[in-house]
């Protein structure tokens, strides 16, 4: 004798489980599958910004790029002019209280010199040595004094001033860079009627301060080099990106209307 077949609650609950499914997929409840492949698949709208900060702060340290050049028929010759202008002017910054750790040398070169048919007539030699000066009030003395060392072959290729502990100055100015750059993505997010979320990256990027150059000098040491520390700028960049906050539904039914 046939008997119908009796649907079970546990069949028909799978059966609408698939239902529900299969009509989200296809388009019957858009709001849902939308928001699932948004936060799944797509990044969250952010807005990118870069900010600057700066501070000043007074210089304590010299940095003097020295060197010697001496010129003569032969290569020895020509050296040991150089070595002995060397160390003399080395020799000059020790007298004044600089320490073997505050100089470097900074290059060695030896170079033919030809006449006008290539033919070498002698040769030159240069010296570099890097000396660093924390005594910034006796800086240009210490500088005159090893140029009178070296003699004519004394060279002055510049001088650097610089900060040596920038620490607190750096921290300053990288508070100042983000605040620059929140300030300039919460005004983007006003125009665009969003709100800042979550900071999703930050990169930095310190420029070096050239400080202040210098060139060839011949003096004496009765003629101290002039120092004048001024103020030292030091300068911080941040990019930094933030995600947006979701536009509200209310504010997205207006736009449409």
């Amino acid at each position: 004798m046939y008997r119908p077949r009796t649907t079970t609650p546990a069949l028909v609950a799978a059966l609408t489980t698939l239902v529900v499914l299969s009509s989200s997929l296809l388009g019957g409840n858009p709001a849902a599958a939308s928001a699932g492949s948004e936060s799944a698949d797509q990044p969250a709208d952010s807005v990118l910004v870069t900010g600057t900060g700066e501070v000043f702060g007074e210089p304590d340290m010299l940095t003097a790029n020295l060197a010697v050049e001496t010129n003569a028929s032969t290569v020895d010759e020509a050296l040991n002019r150089a070595n002995t202008a060397a160390i003399r002017m080395r020799d000059a910054l020790v007298r004044a209280g600089l320490t073997r750790a505050d100089l470097q040398t900074s290059n060695v070169d030896v170079s033919p010199q030809r006449d006008d048919e290539g033919r070498i007539t002698g040769y030159t030699v240069s010296e570099g040595l890097t000396a660093t000066i924390r005594n910034l009030p006796q800086a240009g003395e210490f500088i005159s004094e090893a140029i009178a060392a070296g003699g004519d072959a004394a060279r002055l290729n510049g001088v650097w001033l610089a900060i040596e502990d920038d620490t607190a100055l750096l921290t300053e100015a990288r508070k100042k860079a983000f605040a620059d750059a929140r300030a300039k993505a919460e005004q983007y997010a006003r125009e665009a009627n969003r709100q800042l979320a979550r900071v999703i990256k930050v990169s930095e990027a310190t420029p070096g301060d050239a400080g202040s150059g210098g060139q060839d000098l011949r003096t004496g040491a009765d003629s101290p080099v002039p120092i004048e520390p001024g103020r030292q700028r030091l300068a911080v960049t941040v990019t930094v990106e933030w995600a947006l906050r979701p536009a509200s539904v209310r504010h997205s039914l207006h736009r449409e209307a």
